[in-house]
């Protein structure tokens, strides 16, 4: 059944959900709906097209405005908050689709919506993930209940796309880049279906993680939004919870808040001091409720902004002015265990039985043995790594892939006018542990480097990267190899990690014999070593590769990361004087 309309007094579409509630928009349908739906009220709802995807088909963006205007800066301008919706990341959970659609039906036709539109312009993703959304099928999502079909988690690279968002590795998430930083939305939505525990809740919740937000936001959030929105969910009988992400086999052992990195939607959102949600409904509970519980987020959502409009415009300009002019910047945060809140959990008691399959036992949740409880809410992170940032950073054009995606992020750059040599910070790149293949990547994680002062060549036409913008953290966190959705850390840099000559050894026998002899410096370092370490003692071909190390017949750019910091006084001003000309 596709989405049709009815004319009466109202013209009205209708979805197949509303027919049969376990059913599920398909993709051809749901673009049919926005284009009626664009078509029946131009004047308010502008459908157009932003990117492309992996599959080939085209990123539709819906933006709803009561006057009309669909140009970010005047809406900006006009006082009105910017909301971004976005749907389908996940195909086979779909509610958000279906949900958004008959919300913004009413958003358009209904007189009691109009006025949440005097203070707020809404832009749609009707489905992100278009590839899994036309990759139909009924079974992929083993532990869900309904709807009949749906669509598949991965894109057409077979892409996880909440993996993807700062990588971009998909023509969808280079889309979704664009979209984002075309609108710079004030609030975000992620529509999601949970896995996991069984528990009483339809709607889990999981919002930016405060402490990755700039203090004015991160407090605005904790103390008045996230209130807000558990509150009147509670009363309009859809009560939910915390996102049950728990330190234990069970929900009893507590509850962790989501440390979410750039590589995830709410993540990515965060870098540019949006406050984002995803919404996760309970995959067990009936799609009709998961759509229901959806929709009246998105509208406590949409209530809470046009209450608050004024204070989180306020809140995210005091959001940007710190982020402009801070130096110090956290890469990287980690759970304090020793510290926790407490909240009422209403849950089921998990209890063990014999698998029928192995015949070894296996936990199962009673519903017929309810429980309501105070279990430790862990909602407190450190800051585990962070770096001051340097003036400006220098990326030399040949690393055009990180380029791209600087630009698509709308990042600020300028370029040297000239070759010059520039006094800069380099690191060194030392151990790094790999995660195989993961995502596309051998993901590197626990990065360890060392600083380096020195002279580097840089050439006429490499980037100069100046951080004192509204993306700093998108540069900061995407630049700083230590940072764990770095670009380094996605494997972009790799081969620097590689050696493009060496030595035969019995030809650098005598080479390194002479070479010790004329310094004797690194003579004394090496029997120090020897003395040591006495496995180094033993084995002469390491203590042969350990001069060659020191030696200048080794490549002195080997695991140098290609990007420069700029902190030097007078590099500075050199590069300045370069830049400048550019622009004159």
């Amino acid at each position: 059944m596709s989405c049709s309309r009815t004319t009466t007094t109202m013209q009205k579409i209708t979805i197949p959900f509303e027919q049969n509630p376990n059913q599920t928009l398909t993709y051809t349908e749901i673009i049919d709906c926005y284009q009626k739906m664009a078509t029946l009220y131009p004047s308010k709802l502008h459908l157009t097209t932003m990117g492309t995807t992996d599959i080939g088909e085209p990123m539709h963006v819906a933006i709803l405005s009561k006057d009309g205007v669909v140009d970010p800066e005047k809406v900006r301008q006009s006082g009105r908050r910017i909301l971004l919706i976005n749907n389908g990341i996940h195909p086979g959970e779909p509610e958000g689709i279906d949900a958004t659609i008959l919300l913004l039906r009413d958003l358009l036709t209904k007189t009691e919506y109009q006025h949440f539109l005097d203070h707020l312009v809404i832009v749609f993703i009707p489905v992100y993930n278009v590839d899994g959304c036309i990759n139909r099928n009924s079974h992929s999502r083993a532990n869900q209940n309904g709807p009949e079909s749906y669509g598949f988690r991965g894109n057409a690279r077979n892409y996880d796309l909440n993996r993807d968002f700062v990588k971009t590795d998909s023509r969808n998430a280079r889309a979704f880049n664009a979209i984002f930083t075309h609108w710079m939305p004030d609030v975000f939505i992620d529509n999601h279906t949970s896995n996991g525990a069984d528990y009483q809740y339809t709607m889990t919740l999981i919002p930016t993680l405060h402490s990755k937000l700039e203090p004015p936001l991160g407090q605005f959030l904790t103390t008045k939004m996230l209130p807000f929105l558990f509150k009147n969910m509670k009363e309009r009988k859809w009560e939910m919870i915390p996102y049950v992400d728990t330190p234990g086999p069970t929900p009893e052992t507590g509850i962790v808040n989501f440390c979410d990195y750039g590589r995830y939607s709410t993540g990515y959102a965060a870098l540019w001091n949006t406050i984002g949600f995803m919404p996760e409904t309970h995959m067990l509970k009936p799609f009709a409720d998961r759509l229901e519980s959806t929709r009246h987020f998105i509208e406590v959502v949409i209530a809470f902004i046009h209450e608050n409009h004024e204070e989180i415009g306020k809140k995210r300009a005091e959001a940007f002015d710190l982020t402009k002019n801070k130096t110090q910047f956290h890469l990287d945060y980690a759970m304090d265990a020793s510290r926790h809140d407490s909240i009422l959990f209403k849950g089921y008691e998990a209890k063990y039985k014999p698998s029928e399959v192995s015949g070894l036992p296996r936990l199962w949740y009673d519903r017929s043995a309810p429980y309501e409880k105070m279990i430790p809410y862990y909602n407190y992170f450190n800051p585990t790594i962070s770096v001051e940032k340097p003036t400006a950073y220098i990326v030399p054009q040949a690393w055009e892939n990180v380029i791209q995606r600087l630009e698509n992020n709308q990042v600020s750059m300028t370029r040297l006018t000239e070759d010059m040599t520039i006094t800069v910070e380099s690191y060194k790149i030392g151990a790094v542990k790999n995660r195989e293949a993961w995502e596309g990547h051998y993901y590197h994680s626990k990065v360890e480097v060392e600083t380096l002062s020195h002279e580097r060549k840089f050439y006429k036409g490499d980037y100069v990267i100046y951080v004192n913008q509204n993306a700093n953290r998108y540069i900061v966190e995407t630049l700083e190899p230590k940072a764990p959705d770095s670009y380094f850390a996605w494997n972009f840099f790799d081969p620097i990690l590689m050696q493009k000559e060496y030595f035969s050894d019995y030809v650098f026998e005598d080479t390194a014999a002479k070479f010790l002899k004329d310094n004797p410096d690194v003579k004394t370092a090496l029997e120090t070593k020897k003395a040591a370490d006495p496995e180094f003692a033993i084995n002469a071909a390491a203590q042969l590769d350990w001069v060659y190390r020191q030696s200048p017949w080794y490549e002195p750019m080997h695991r140098i990361y290609p990007v420069a910091r700029l902190v030097d006084k007078g590099a500075i001003e050199q590069v300045l004087k370069s830049v400048n000309q550019l622009k004159k």
